[in-house]
This record gives C-alpha cells, structure tokens and sequence, in this order.
C-alpha cells in the first residue's frame, strides 16, 4: 500500500501564499482615500468595461485587484448580501463592516480548505451619513481583505495590488489631512505613477463617495473632470 503524500500545514499554507501573492502582484495597483469631501478611489485600469471599483450600497463601495473573474464574482456577491439584508431589515443596517466580515469568511474559507486560493485583495468602503458633518471622515470606513481572509481597518489610506509598499510609501508622501478632491486625485496619481511615469485619464478609473450626497453616494469621475484634476 502507498503511503498518501504529506505536505506540512506550515508549508502549504505558505505555498498558497506565495501562489496568490504572485498573482496578485502581476495587476495593476489601486489607492483609496480619505479627503475632505469622503474617499476617493484610484486605480490604474485602461479597460472601459471591465471595472475594478464598483458600487455595493447606498453608501458603500467595492474595489478589488488580482484576478478579475475572482474579485467581479465576490462584487456580486457583495450586492446581493447588501440588497438582501436592505430588503430584510433596513437600509440603515447594510454597513461596510458587517460586508468585509462576510468577505473575510468567504475567501478565509477558500484559502484554507480548496486547492487554489483567491488570487484578489478587496477593499469595502464606507462613507458616513448625510446626517452627519460633511467634512468630519472620522466616521469613514476603509478595509482593507487579503487573499487569506485577513482584514485591515485603514484610517487614511490604503493600497491594494502589486508594488503595494512602494506606492504607500509615495503616498506617504503627499498624503495631507482634509485634502480637496483635486488634490486627492494627484496625489493617489502620483502615486500610482511614481516618478517615472505619467499617467493618462485614459489610463485610469478613477470614483469617490461623496459624504454630502443624500442617498447614492458613489460617483464615477470621468474625462474631461478628470483631465481638469490632473492638469
């Protein structure tokens, strides 16, 4: 009889690291902010379809980096948690933290037990209510979900993707507190760019949640708002 190959639980934990790791780090980056006005979400992505920031909530957005399929399949699940329990009990009791908890479950979940782990990082966030002061972000909310389940609560901003530490380290830089949107937006630009490079509206997919909107508070911000920003 063959004895059944055995791999160390230390080892194979590892390993599906390092494997989603890479996967990760082959796509494009992508920043999240807290300005005066709410949060602001940058990424580098030239597709005019397929989306890396998307809408959850009323106020709740979703953004995610790695393998597209995985992270599209996980925004869709994110909407139907949130329409469900809007439906259930009250559109007041969908919030970002019970969303990245549910999240937090499920890739945990695929990264222990299948094979193959998610190759994705996630960021679920949240802007406060209209009720409250429009430019106070004490009460936003960034996390920030690894591909193993583990999850971050950011305060100011967060990066996601490949190079994650050396744009952090831009943003850093010229991160300010109460920040204009268009500062903002240079700002997580600059960073994704780096000293090197300069990148184009074309390039980007830039959107933010505005604390001061009534309900629906994502917006997408399109050519040529954006070229005025970059200008």
């Amino acid at each position: 009889m063959t004895m059944p190959f055995y791999v160390a639980p230390e080892q194979l934990m590892k390993d599906k690291a390092d494997y989603a790791r890479k996967g990760i780090a082959r796509g494009r980056s992508l920043v999240g902010i807290v300005f005066s006005g709410g949060i602001l979400l940058a990424a580098e992505n030239p597709s005019r379809t397929l989306h890396k920031i998307s809408e959850i909530y009323d106020r709740i957005a979703f953004a995610g980096v790695g393998k597209f399929n995985e992270f599209d399949s996980l925004r869709v699940a994110g909407v139907r948690h949130a329409d469900t329990k809007g439906y259930a009990y009250s559109r007041e009791d969908v919030d970002a933290r019970s969303l990245a908890n549910a999240y937090a479950q499920l890739i945990g979940q695929v990264f222990t037990h299948d094979m193959k782990p998610m190759e994705v990082e996630i960021l679920v966030a949240e802007v406060a209510g209209p009720n409250s002061d429009p430019t106070d972000g004490s009460r936003d909310q960034l996390y920030h979900i690894l591909y193993d389940g583990t999850v971050f609560d950011e305060d100011r901003f967060t990066v996601l993707g490949g190079e994650a530490e050396v744009i952090a380290q831009r943003m850093e830089a010229s991160y300010r507190e109460d920040m204009a949107l268009g500062d903002a937006v240079k700002a997580a630009v600059g960073a994704l760019a780096g000293p090197d490079r300069t990148l184009e509206p074309k390039d980007l997919e830039v959107a933010l949640l505005d604390r001061t909107a009534e309900r629906r508070a994502f917006r997408r911000i399109e050519d040529p708002e954006l070229s005025t920003y970059l200008a």
